[in-house]
């Protein structure tokens, strides 16, 4: 991507979006298209369409989405599926309307079957049925990369699709009723030692397996399949299959294991005690990652580190 170029990022204000941003102000872009919501609601086609027209990027990060733990997908479903069906339709179709060179469309590792070989390849999309919890979400995330990849079939377009795992960091949502399970774990853990509590009540077993990627790797990676040489971009868009790359650490832990290292990150010293009475939702979920591998990008960030810096970003903004 040339510096000077018109780079639109679809929801800049999200932990992914806003994370995408900084990496990109950070790497000399400086004609970054941003509309919060209140100025482009991006499920309407016609005020997209008009946006697209009037300013024809060249090049777009799809990061706008409904997102939300197991409570949020099993509480609001219509929501996650009209929202996120919404959103991705009309930001893609317009790209292709208006000549956009290269779309990335930002997914999620949900897209894949509840009982998936470990670690989980990008052939392994659409073999078996998805976790019940989140499948809403699951079917539209999955919708779009059909979209992509059946438009640059039809039309030549130049649209692929990044899946990454488990995300935190600055900007993150940290409703207890809505956030992901890290974000809750953090705000649920520092409010106990605020309030001096003896212990702290966790969804589920603790057994499930989950990988972790800081919102700031996950950036860098979304910035290096963006400026990827033609070359390496076509590899993409010749896969015998739909134009996918996961994105992740290639490392997984316990719930119980990352509540742990949450509570030595904040200060919390009681006992975590888990709610067998909740669900657990998919058993694992690890990445098979040796496709970004090839392209060029690993992760760089200890999770230990990106977790104080989460927690530092919670601080400033809630504490």
């Amino acid at each position: 991507m040339e510096k000077h170029a018109k780079i639109y990022v679809a929801g800049h204000r999200g932990l992914v979006g806003s994370a995408i941003v900084r990496a990109l102000r950070k790497q000399g872009y400086d004609n970054l298209l941003l509309r919060s919501h209140a100025e482009l609601d991006l499920m309407e086609q016609a005020p997209v369409r008009a946006f697209m027209e009037a300013e024809r990027p060249d090049y777009v990060i799809l990061a706008a989405a409904k997102v939300g733990g197991i409570h949020a997908n099993n509480t609001y479903p219509a929501e996650f599926i009209h929202s996120n069906l919404a959103v991705q339709t009309n930001v893609i179709h317009e790209s292709w309307r208006v000549g956009v060179r290269r779309l990335l469309f930002l997914g999620s590792s949900c897209i894949y079957p509840r009982n998936c070989p470990q670690p989980i390849k990008e052939d392994y999309l659409l073999t078996g049925p998805l976790e019940a919890t989140n499948r809403p979400y699951a079917l539209a995330k999955i919708a779009g990369i059909e979209m992509c990849w059946s438009y640059n079939r039809q039309y030549g377009t130049r649209f692929i699709a990044a899946m990454p795992t488990n995300l935190y960091g600055p900007g993150d949502n940290y409703d207890l009723a809505n956030s992901h399970v890290l974000p809750a774990l953090i705000r649920k853990m520092h409010e106990a030692k605020a309030r001096g509590d003896k212990e702290v009540a966790i969804w589920g077993t603790g057994t499930p397996l989950r990988e972790f990627l800081s919102s700031d790797d996950m950036a860098d990676a979304c910035l290096h399949l963006m400026q990827l040489p033609k070359e390496r971009y076509a590899e993409l868009l010749a896969l015998d299959g739909p134009p996918l790359v996961n994105i992740g650490c290639g490392a997984d832990q316990t719930i119980r294991a990352m509540a742990e290292i949450v509570a030595s990150t904040v200060g919390f010293q009681g006992e975590l005690r888990f709610d067998t009475t909740k669900p657990d939702g998919t058993p694992r979920k690890l990445l098979d990652v040796s496709r970004m591998k090839q392209l060029g990008w690993s992760a760089k960030i200890p999770l230990e580190r990106g977790l104080a810096s989460a927690y530092a970003d919670f601080l400033a903004r809630f504490d």
